[in-house]
Order: structure tokens, then sequence, then C-alpha cells
């Protein structure tokens, strides 16, 4: 089944994920949901109208629901405003939730916002004030007007797709339960694999990207508000320590930890058993593999808690799996 769920004042959080908040929508396991989301970056809550047309932003569209949810909902600890939760029937804590990602697609007015702040980023002291560009998008094209010179390729994903953690929590730093992972991999194609941490799930989004590098390295990628179509499924007999992801080509392995260094060690201790399960090999084979065809990569260094993810291409370890889906591996990663 395919459901619709809007963007409105009563079906997002601001700033937090939370296994206390009531689900706005319930669906089955194996159901697609089209989702409304928006991305309030660099928009200031006091005079918000100002700052759109100065820089000449319509109000229509995804700014309306902005400016409606900012008016009236009371922000949490974090910036990203959060459609959902959803729950998933059946689905129980301990079980692993997939998210397919069937669709990103920016929402009219089509543009997006990079900002920075004195404090954060990568390199907190460069900046002596906050520091904000919106950049119109060309979604015809596919591309992001910079400059008069530069025109950039855009590859939408949603920055933040989570369940709910056992406590409230910040919305800044990922986690086990997933949410601001900043996976740019996580395009349409793509599959995100969570383990649950509460009955239900309750599944939230938000925080779309326009485009990003790996890093996100002055705090912000392009932000935008997107709409997303997602298929949610149960899995059951498998279990997982946190966060894996899939697309086509390559099996995502994340470590997340406010030492880049432990994320990374993570990572790579979490590629080992995934690579004994899809190769077929013993430990200190799987640890060899891990130098010969696996890449580590920076996945962000601005939310606190840090990311690394491990690239595995499937076609290396396992040839008769390329462009193939494997799903999560039924083992403890």
């Amino acid at each position: 089944m395919r459901h619709r769920l809007e963007c409105k004042p009563d079906t997002v959080v601001w700033g937090f994920l939370s296994p206390d908040v009531p689900e706005v929508l319930r669906i089955e396991s194996g159901d697609a949901v089209l989702i409304d989301t928006v991305n309030p970056v660099g928009m200031p809550q006091e005079r918000p109208h100002d700052w759109l047309k100065e820089h000449g932003v319509e109000v229509m569209g995804s700014v309306v629901d902005t400016l409606e949810i900012v008016g009236t909902v009371e922000k949490g600890e974090g910036p990203h405003i959060l459609t959902g939760p959803i729950w998933v029937n059946g689905l129980r804590a301990g079980e692993v939730l997939a998210i397919d990602v069937l669709s990103v697609r920016p929402r009219p007015p089509f543009y997006g916002v990079n900002y920075s702040r004195p404090g954060a980023g990568s390199l907190p002291s460069l900046l002596s004030e906050p520091w904000c560009k919106v950049i119109a998008l060309d979604v015809e094209r596919q591309e992001a007007k910079f400059s008069s010179r530069l025109r950039l390729p855009i590859a939408p994903f949603m920055g933040t797709m989570g369940v709910a953690p056992l406590t409230r929590t910040s919305s800044i730093p990922p986690g086990a339960h997933g949410g601001n992972l900043d996976l740019k991999d996580l395009c349409p194609g793509a599959a995100l694999y969570l383990p649950a941490q509460v009955d239900g799930g309750l599944f939230f989004v938000g925080d779309g990207h326009a485009m990003q590098g790996n890093g996100e390295i002055n705090l912000t990628a392009l932000e935008t508000s997107m709409q997303c179509e997602l298929r949610f499924t149960r899995h059951e007999n498998c279990v997982l320590q946190g966060p894996l992801a899939e697309t086509e080509s390559d099996y995502l392995v994340l470590g997340l930890d406010t030492d880049l260094n432990l994320a990374a060690e993570q990572a790579a201790r979490r590629t080992l058993r995934v690579l004994q399960w899809a190769a077929g090999v013993s430990e200190s084979e799987a640890y060899a593999l891990c130098s010969l065809v696996v890449d580590l990569e920076v996945t962000q260094i601005v939310d606190g808690v840090k990311g690394i993810h491990a690239r595995i291409p499937k076609h290396l370890v396992r040839p008769e799996a390329k462009g193939t889906r494997w799903g999560p591996p039924p083992t403890l990663v």
C-alpha cells in the first residue's frame, strides 16, 4: 500500500527524536509512504518574511509549511524539523527496519541554503560572524547555481532518517538509531537498515540535502525542503548493533563516535563481520580483505558524534551479487 504524509505542525517534531511522541501514521511492513519535509536552516525565527524577501524566495509550497511550523511548533534541542513518527505494525524492538529510498526530490520553491557560524564546522575559528548563502536550484538540469560561473550537480538525499531512540535525544548526533547520519549515498536506489529500539520503530525523516561532500566540512550541506518516497520492511530474523546501508554496488558499514579514530575502529570491526558473512572467509581473511578492497570514508565530522563508513564493493567479494540487493545480514553486525 502507498500512503501520503504531509508536513504540518501536527505531523512534525523540531530538534529531537523520542519514543514518547505519538505516531502520526501506522503502516504495514512493505508499505511505501510519500513524505513531505521542510528544512528551516538559515531562516531566522524572528522576521522570517524579511529574510525571504531579502533572498528573493517566493512564499509558496514548502515555505508556507515552514512558516506555519516555525510559528507554532516548540523548538527542541536541535535545528532539524522531522516529519513523523511512523509506526510499522509488527516491528519489535531488536528487529531490523529496512528503509528503501524510492525517490527524493526538492519541493518548490526551488532553493537551498548553506550555513555556517563561528565556533562550528570543522574550522570553528575561521568565521567571525554567521555566514549564509541561498542557492537557486535548476531542477530540470539537476544543478545548483552557486555563482554565475559555477553550476554544481545536485544529488538529493535525506540527511536524517532514524527510528526513535530509547530516550528523547537531540536531532544533531547520529547513533545506533540512525538519525542525522548525513550519508550522501542514501540517494534513490539505496537502502538503510536500522535496529529498532522500541516497538513499532517510530521512524522520523527530515534534513533534506540537495548535495553534500563527504565530511560536510563547513557545518551544513545544501539544505533543502524535500519530498521523499520510502518503503519500510520488517526483518525479524537478523540483529544489528547500528546502521548499515546498501546500494546496488556497495555495502556501507557505519562507525559512529565522538572520536573519529574510534568511529573508524567501530566501522572496521563491523566490516570484518560483514565480510565473513558475505565472502565466507575467516576473521583473519576478512581482516586482509579490509585492506585490499574496502575504502574507509569520512561521512561527516560536524555533528559531535562523527561518522566513518566502510565501502565494500559487492562484486569483489561476491561476484554474482553485482547489481543486486543483499538485504541486511542475519548475523550480529
